[in-house]
């Protein structure tokens, strides 16, 4: 419907712009991660063959929050122990102050999530400070069921597939093993291309546009 793809376009709108240091396009995204624990630590057999117990502990779950700039090749991965509107807010904080503090603008690709309140940043300082980064910031919202335009799911899948092992008990050995690996991917400046424009969402998903009759 026209909710969906008005949203869409927005999105797409934004990935054709050139880079921009000064306003650089971030995308943002959350998962949960469960802790997964070793019931019995795995050992390799004098055949060199590795074995690794079938059965598991549950240590709870932590959230992922993937903040990535796909032309820029640069992401960093926060670890928080649950997610609400106040976990947001600092990230957006730790965004515009400690990754981007000379940017004269942003724009912040996101779900449109009940958690993503404006709101919450003046929930977590002073309303000068909270206005000061909000005006620094265009937030650009993917339309619900559309978090496919979201280039920091993309990214949370590389990591899934490449950063983590299976079974990971702790927090601290978690964050040590995504930290490797947004830090070699920096260093390689690993970027994004997104090549899918509105031209070809009109033509290759017309179906999803509201019918005009005559």
């Amino acid at each position: 419907g026209a909710d969906f793809v008005c949203a869409m376009e927005d999105v797409l709108e934004v990935y054709e712009r050139p880079y921009d240091e000064n306003n650089p396009v971030i995308c943002f995204d959350e998962s949960p991660r469960q802790l997964i624990g070793e019931k019995r630590e795995p050992y390799i057999d004098d055949q060199g063959v590795r074995h690794i117990d079938y059965e598991y502990t549950r240590n709870g779950t932590v959230d992922l929050f993937m903040i990535c700039e796909p032309l820029g090749g640069k992401r960093e991965v926060l670890v928080r122990d649950r997610h609400t509107r106040l976990e947001w807010a600092e990230a957006v904080r730790y965004i515009a102050e400690d990754m981007y503090p000379d940017a004269e603008n942003l724009t912040l690709i996101q779900d449109n999530l009940s958690a993503h309140k404006k709101s919450a940043l003046y929930e977590i300082m002073e309303a000068e400070r909270a206005r000061t980064i909000l005006n620094r910031i265009e937030f650009v919202f993917t339309p619900k069921h559309g978090s496919w335009l979201n280039i920091a799911e993309i990214e949370l899948s590389v990591l899934t597939r490449q950063g983590i092992k299976p079974r990971v008990g702790n927090k601290e050995e978690l964050e040590q093993q995504i930290t490797e690996w947004y830090e070699e991917r920096n260093r390689n400046e690993s970027k994004v291309d997104w090549q899918f424009r509105t031209k070809d969402a009109r033509l290759k998903l017309k179906r999803l546009y509201p019918s005009i009759k005559a």
